[in-house]
Formats: structure tokens, C-alpha cells, sequence
């Protein structure tokens, strides 16, 4: 059962605000901060170096947190890298994969400027870079990747779900259509990963990079990225830990993951991504889906109704309700709601510039939804919304 009450209960900082920004960050369960706390009180170690006690328990801890998230993306975890965050993870992909001149990348404007300025920096390699256009909607048309790959396509990055639009976007067609033409893909997954049942396998993408900070809740510092085959990328950092042997003249590197792991990794942080994985698949994604889509529905629905204000993505949409108030600032739409009722949400450009410009907004008020929001929350911020609106009129 679904009890949205005693899951609050496992959130405290829910007590003083109403928290609509998920998108950005989410909170953090009481279970991932003990577990944390666990790491440092009892047995704090350094993560594969030492035969000590702590050590080695150290190291099971956050092997077992690898198996957890690879478990529940339905990968191995030997392909499964535990990096710093999404940008990472997408960074470690365009600095490994070796590229010459004359190759291209296809890439979408709906994406976060962590899947896109890491690409875009490869043009000075000579790289050529194709940016396809979504519908006013958000949606990524998988026709419209297919025209735009080329022989000389090496790599095909989309995002999951758009962080502005909450548009989901068919990454099985678009991973069909870029395989069948040769080409590798790259999935942005930070926005649908713990929102909604994503089997990474069953999609067969070449790369998935996910936030452990936003539906996996886990902390703030931690990251995905799997990789299909492994031997095709390089590590982007060297040191200690991801060598198997060195010499005054040369080093032999450990195999995936350890080769992308160099330096002490954020052991505190990858243990409690571990029991944030346990935390959603013991509440049941689907379970997790179904609440989030209501209230993010009737939220959408209740936007759209209102004059003054417009609403952007698709009818169908993850949870992330995107809008503007004609004639007020978003970031001052923000601040009167978190002023007068307590209200977190997001303004601005979202890391998503190229999407707004789409859109020829300057910015947008984004409300976003969690596995914790209530339906008398979003009551009070349609409430709260509507008498902004009052004012404008």
C-alpha cells in the first residue's frame, strides 16, 4: 500500500515547506542519511585500499550499493561506473570515445546543457554537430533523428525525459533507428530513472548516465553511467586505484568499472545512492509512477484553466508542469511563492537555454513533482497560483 503519510514521515524538512522542485534535486530520506551516518560512525575506510577491517568493509558496502543500482536498471555491474553526477557521466563518454575529424554526433535542443555542451566542445576536435528540434510539445520525432544521421555518424544523445518540457521521448525507436545505421547512443536518463520503470538492458542504448540526487534519492555527488561495451572507451582521469601494475616506464589499467573509478571515490555518498535504490524499489516504481502522474495531471489541468497563465509540454507528461504568468518575471513568480505559502519550485532557464529560446521565453516557472507531494499540496499551490493571476488582472 501506498501510504503517502508515512512516507512523508521518512522526509523531514517536509514539515516546513511544500516542496515542488524535484526536477532539480529531491529530498533526502531519513534510511539514506543513517546509512551515511553508518559509513562514518562504524566502519569509515578507505573504498579498495587496505586488508583492514574497515577497510574492507567499506569496500563491501558500496560494492553492494553497485549491485543495488545495477539491479535496478537491469544492467551488469561490472559495466556499471559510479561517478560524481549526470554531467559527469556524460563528460566521461565525449573525452573516452577517440574521435577524428569529420565525425558527427546528433544530439535534440530539448537537451539539458549537461548533454550538450560536452558534445559541442568536440567541434574544435572537428566534430560536426547536428541539434534536431522537438515539437512545441517537447517530443522528439525518432524520423526526424534518422534524417539526420549520416555515414559519419558516430553517436546519437537524447535525453530521457526533458527537464523543462517533462516530455518523454521514444529512446527504443531512436536506439533501433541510430543501431541499424551504425550509430552508438548516449541516454540521458536523470529525469526518468525512479519516476518510472526504465530497464537500461531491455532499451539497449550504449550509454545510460543518470543523477543518484533526483528520483533515486540518493545524496547530492553521486552518479550513473553505464556502458555497453567498455573496451571502446578510455578513462578521462588516471591515478591510484584503476592500475593493475606500474612501471617507471608504463601502467597496465584495471578493466571496467575500476578503470573509470581513479582516487577515492565519494564512498559516503555511493552507499547511501545504495539504500536510496532500496528506498524506491521497496515503495515499487510502479507504485511510484501512478502517484506522480496524478498529481502532476491535475496539476497541469488546473494550470491550463487559469488566465494569464501558459503552460508548456505535452498532454502526457512526467512530472515536471512547466508555465508562465504573462507579464511577471519567473523568478519573481518563484519568490511570492515561496514567500506567502512556503511554495519550492524552480525559475530560470533550467540548464535548458536553446529549449526556452524554442519557446522565445527568457525563462519559466517549473513545478515538479516527488514520490512525497500530497494532493492538498498541490491544492494550495494552484490556490497560491490563482491569486498571483488575481493580481496581474
Amino acid at each position: 500500500m501506498y501510504d503517502i503519510f508515512e512516507i512523508r514521515k521518512d522526509f523531514p524538512v517536509l514539515d516546513n515547506v511544500i516542496y515542488l522542485d524535484s526536477a532539480a534535486t529531491t529530498q533526502t530520506p531519513v534510511q539514506v542519511v543513517s546509512a551515511i551516518n553508518d559509513y562514518f560512525y562504524k566502519y569509515s575506510g578507505s573504498y579498495g585500499r587496505g586488508a583492514h577491517r574497515l577497510a574492507r568493509e567499506s569496500t563491501n558496502h558500496y560494492e553492494d550499493s553497485r549491485e543495488k543500482v545495477a539491479g535496478f536498471l537491469n544492467v551488469e555491474s561490472s559495466k556499471t561506473i559510479m561517478t560524481k553526477n549526470a554531467t559527469e557521466s556524460i563528460n566521461i563518454v565525449a573525452l573516452g570515445m577517440g574521435w577524428n575529424s569529420g565525425d558527427h554526433i546528433v544530439t535534440t535542443s530539448l537537451e539539458h546543457h549537461s548533454n550538450l555542451l560536452p558534445w559541442m566542445n568536440l567541434k574544435d576536435c572537428g566534430v560536426d554537430v547536428t541539434v534536431v528540434s522537438p515539437d512545441d510539445t517537447g517530443i522528439v520525432n525518432p524520423d526526424d533523428i534518422y534524417d539526420s544521421i549520416t555515414e559519419r555518424t558516430r553517436l546519437v544523445a537524447v535525453t530521457h525525459v526533458s527537464n523543462i518540457f517533462g516530455s518523454v521521448q521514444d529512446i527504443k525507436q531512436i536506439t533501433r533507428i541510430s543501431h541499424k545505421n551504425g550509430a552508438m547512443v548516449l541516454i540521458d536518463g536523470a529525469q526518468s530513472v525512479g519516476h518510472f520503470p526504465v530497464d537500461v538492458g531491455s532499451i539497449g542504448c550504449d550509454f545510460f548516465a543518470a543523477s543518484g540526487h533526483k528520483g533515486l534519492l540518493g545524496p547530492q555527488g553521486t552518479g550513473i553511467l553505464y556502458v555497453k561495451e567498455p573496451e571502446n572507451l578510455d578513462p578521462s582521469y588516471f591515478g591510484g586505484g584503476m592500475v593493475h601494475s606500474v612501471t617507471t616506464s608504463g601502467f597496465d589499467i584495471e578493466p571496467c568499472p575500476t578503470k573509470f573509478e581513479s582516487g577515492t571515490p565519494n564512498i559516503p555518498g555511493v552507499i547511501g545512492l545504495g539504500k536510496g535504490v532500496e528506498y524506491v524499489h521497496d515503495l515499487g516504481i510502479s507504485n511510484i509512477e501512478k502517484h506522480e502522474k496524478s498529481l502532476v495531471k491535475d496539476m497541469a489541468s488546473k494550470l491550463s484553466e487559469m488566465p494569464y497563465v501558459e503552460i508548456y509540454g505535452p498532454e502526457d507528461r512526467s512530472g515536471v508542469v512547466p508555465f508562465n504568468i504573462a507579464g511577471l518575471n519567473s523568478h519573481d513568480v518563484a519568490m511570492i511563492l515561496d514567500e506567502t505559502k512556503g511554495i519550492c519550485v524552480r525559475s530560470g532557464h533550467h540548464c535548458a537555454m536553446p529549449a526556452l529560446q524554442a519557446l522565445n521565453v527568457d525563462g519559466a516557472v517549473r513545478a515538479s513533482v516527488g514520490l512525497y507531494n500530497t494532493q492538498e499540496e498541490i491544492d494550495t499551490f494552484i490556490d497560491a497560483v490563482s491569486q498571483i493571476t488575481s493580481l496581474v488582472g
